[in-house]
């Protein structure tokens, strides 16, 4: 068995132990190098089974200190995706970008015309990282008078499910969010990524013509 698969395998093995019970929330699990002999492996594989289940959520706890089992993710209702998020956030890229063929249709643009860009990482209260809201418009940004919402699904990138603490390719939700002049025109667009395990959905579009900044 590889190495990579063998912390996986224990990673799963620990999983499936919290949720029988044998360790409870907020408990301390045993030390990387007691469950090592408990599997019969070196403690390099523990921790990267630790390292694993504290980026998905399971345990809690700091590189080379204990760790503890994790209180589920709260989860959340979303009712407007236009919203303003209400706790901290953090924006993490501002570079502009060219438009994609996907782009340039969802913004009326030509392909490959300069767009100004931002993701930004939105944080519960806690402190983790809870959405990622990645925006496109041109030139300067403008107050909308509506908003356009399209609700699906995506595999997340590595990028993405490093900033959420998830495993790459883990299905996520997906709004589209294209917000439009008082002509009906898109002036922005952004993709909003939840993680499925943490959010439900429930949209309640705003009423056609209430300007909003």
């Amino acid at each position: 068995m590889s190495a990579d698969a063998r912390y996986r395998r224990i990673a799963a093995d620990i999983r499936r132990r919290i949720q029988g019970g044998e360790w409870q929330t907020g408990e301390r699990l045993p030390s990387r190098t007691d469950m090592a002999q408990a599997y019969g492996v070196h403690p390099q594989t523990v921790r990267l089974a630790y390292a694993l289940l504290r980026r998905t959520g399971v345990l809690d706890g700091e590189e080379r200190k204990y760790v503890t089992v994790a209180h589920p993710p709260a989860m959340r209702t979303l009712t407007d995706a236009d919203a303003e998020w209400p706790f901290a956030s953090e924006t993490t890229d501002t570079r502009p970008r060219p438009a994609t063929a996907e782009l340039a249709e969802r913004l009326g643009v030509r392909v490959g015309a300069t767009l100004q860009h931002e993701t930004v990482e939105c944080l519960d209260p806690g402190g983790h990282s809870a959405m990622l809201v990645s925006s496109w418009w041109r030139g300067r940004r403008k107050p909308h008078a509506a908003v356009v919402v399209e609700l699906g699904t995506v595999p997340l990138r590595i990028e993405e499910a490093h900033a959420l603490g998830l495993l790459a390719d883990m299905p996520a939700y997906r709004l589209v969010r294209t917000r439009l002049d008082a002509a009906g025109l898109p002036l922005e667009t952004a993709d909003l990524i939840l993680p499925m395990d943490r959010w439900l959905i429930r949209l309640s579009p705003a009423p056609y013509g209430s300007p909003r900044r």
